[in-house]
């Protein structure tokens, strides 16, 4: 097997000062070190999205006070994402002027959860046993996951079998035009230059490298903003150990440097039965390089 390794501690070297940045400003709801955060789970009652409002019965905050129903701000990705009935977990910032808000929120159905966990644990243990064989070449198959999709859905990786998968990872604030944002250019032109050239049953995947941030809503937003046709491109976030295990299946570093975040580019084309058929690794790769390696109908 070839050094991997050794080939992506080199990238990240080219990569250098280009590696996305944590914007400074960006999360408009950033906290500041006096803000003491509590964990809250509960059920959203209503949602009033002009006003971004959140009205949630909550369970007991120990330390804090007693199951209530509340009124919570919160963002307008977190807001529009919300759904009235819907369990979550979330981090609550209280404030001495009255505006209590809701960061980081995520959906807390217990079957949902339990899923993304086992698989989360079978892939670590997957993780540990390849070793040093970890990184999976063109030819071998990709490893079972379960995450979240932008609308919160539990996706299971055994949906895309059968289908043609185009799958990369980004970061949602990432402000390297060169980086994750042409990225994410090049995967929409691959799906209407695809759909244009008839290619069948394709399925576009983006994953997130920082799942800390790139809630469900936040992606959300992030495919709404950019006009993304999500019928058939899906965008995937979950448990921070589940994404470093995918990362370091697919062969993709991804690391933290103060407020750098550091990161190789990969691009893979999965076939029908899960096997690694194509990879484009740094970004100097065209639509056209892979649509004329899909089966057409």
């Amino acid at each position: 097997m070839k050094s991997y390794a050794t080939l992506a501690v080199g990238l990240i070297a080219l990569l250098g000062a280009t590696g996305c940045s944590r914007p400074a400003g960006d999360a408009p709801t950033a906290a500041v070190p006096q803000e003491k955060r509590y964990p809250l789970t509960g059920e959203v009652v209503s949602v009033d999205a002009a006003h971004k409002v959140l009205v949630v019965q909550h369970d007991a905050i120990p330390g804090l006070m007693p199951a209530m129903v509340m009124e919570f701000s919160a963002s307008a990705s977190d807001v529009a994402a919300a759904k009235p009935g819907e369990r979550i977990r979330a981090e609550l910032i209280p404030s001495e002027k009255g505006n209590w808000r809701l960061e980081k929120i995520w959906p807390n159905d217990q079957a949902a959860a339990t899923a993304v966990a086992a698989q989360a644990m079978a892939l670590r243990q997957d993780t540990l046993i390849r070793g040093q064989s970890a990184y999976r070449e063109v030819g071998e198959k990709i490893p079972d996951f379960a995450l979240f999709d932008q609308e919160g859905r539990v996706v299971q990786s055994a949906r895309f079998h059968g289908k043609l998968i185009m799958l990369n990872f980004i970061y949602s604030r990432c402000p390297v035009a060169t980086m994750c944002p042409a990225a994410t250019m090049k995967m929409m032109g691959t799906q209407a230059l695809a759909r244009k050239a008839g290619v069948p049953n394709l399925e576009l995947v983006s994953i997130t490298m920082d799942p800390a941030y790139d809630t469900p809503a936040v992606l959300k937003e992030y495919a709404a903003a950019r006009g993304i046709d999500t019928s058939n491109f899906t965008f995937l976030t979950g448990p921070e150990n589940a994404i470093k295990d995918l990362l370091t299946q697919f062969g993709i570093i991804a690391e933290f440097d103060g407020n750098i975040l550091k990161h190789t580019l990969g691009t893979l084309l999965i076939d029908e039965n899960g096997r690694i058929i194509h990879r484009a690794d740094g970004g100097a790769w065209e639509p056209e390089d892979f649509v004329a390696k899909m089966h057409k109908g």
